[in-house]
């Protein structure tokens, strides 16, 4: 006598999608990982971004908040909201980011609406392979590859909801974001040790250098070559306080053209001369 065994499951109907695809898009993904200590600039985007950590530990500022993070934690930050991360040499910091316009986290269990961090270890390969998937995607440009890419967001989104407590809401109204902005912040963040100028950053965003910057200041308030010179600041601090290189050493390994550029770049920027910065610093560690 023969048997047969069949199961059918029909799918419900009326289901509500998470994510509202007429409004909701996947804007870029992208992998970093860190030499060396590496403190970035606070910036904010006018999109959602969703980072989450695949190797090392480091710190996440929001604002005035400083969060440690390691491997699977994800952290979320809200468009419009202030946020930078912070890598050690010990062990060094690498993710992968999303950058998804129209999709806002509600609030958490504090009331912070700004961010949501949680930890994903539970879960890590399945949302490795939704992440490198995109990834695979991105890079390849098969047909079809950007609608890829947006369902492997809302099965990544609809996963991530069915083990947390996390809740969305409809994204404030704002300025697009630019590709082309995000794309030279990125590139600046990761070669502002080399020597760049304005015609190279178009160049990196195939746009015309003064579109470049009309869209670049109206983004992010700060003209390219002015952030580019704020970033190079921000490293050169660190240099003053916890190495012994001279004034020519630092502006060159910065790539400043002269000492007496980085000099004046950074009384600008500080209001005090490179030498003042790095007294104050040694008598800060002193007296504490």
């Amino acid at each position: 006598m023969i048997f047969l065994s069949n199961s059918r499951y029909d799918l419900g109907q009326g289901g509500v999608a998470p994510l509202d695809r007429s409004s909701t898009r996947l804007l870029y993904v992208s992998t970093a990982k860190y030499g060396g200590d590496w403190h970035s600039l606070l910036h904010t985007h006018t999109c959602t971004e969703i980072f989450y950590v695949v190797g090392g530990m480091g710190k996440f500022r929001i604002e005035e908040l400083t969060l440690s993070v390691a491997v699977d934690d994800m952290i979320i930050v809200n468009p419009n909201v202030e946020h930078t991360e912070v890598s050690f040499n010990a062990s060094p910091l690498e993710y992968i980011v999303m950058g998804v316009e129209g999709l806002e986290f509600a609030a958490g269990e504090n009331g912070d609406d700004r961010y949501r961090l949680v930890n994903c270890g539970g879960g890590r390969e399945d949302t490795l392979y939704y992440l490198r998937a995109m990834l695979s995607e991105i890079e390849n440009k098969a047909s079809g590859y950007d609608l890829v890419c947006q369902d492997l967001l809302e099965v990544l989104v609809v996963r991530l909801m069915r083990r947390t407590d996390f809740s969305l809401t409809p994204a404030t109204p704002g300025t697009r974001t630019s590709k082309e902005c995000v794309t030279v912040r990125r590139y600046i963040d990761s070669h502002f040790k080399e020597s760049l100028s304005l015609d190279v950053l178009a160049e990196v965003a195939h746009v015309n250098k003064y579109y470049l910057v009309h869209t670049f200041s109206k983004e992010f308030g700060i003209s390219p070559i002015n952030y580019l010179i704020s970033r190079r600041i921000a490293e050169s601090k660190q240099l003053l306080s916890d190495t012994d290189h001279s004034l020519s050493q630092i502006s060159h390994m910065l790539g400043f053209s002269s000492p007496s550029y980085f000099s004046q770049s950074f009384r600008k920027l500080e209001g005090v001369s490179p030498m003042e910065y790095r007294r104050q610093s040694k008598l800060q560690r002193t007296s504490s």
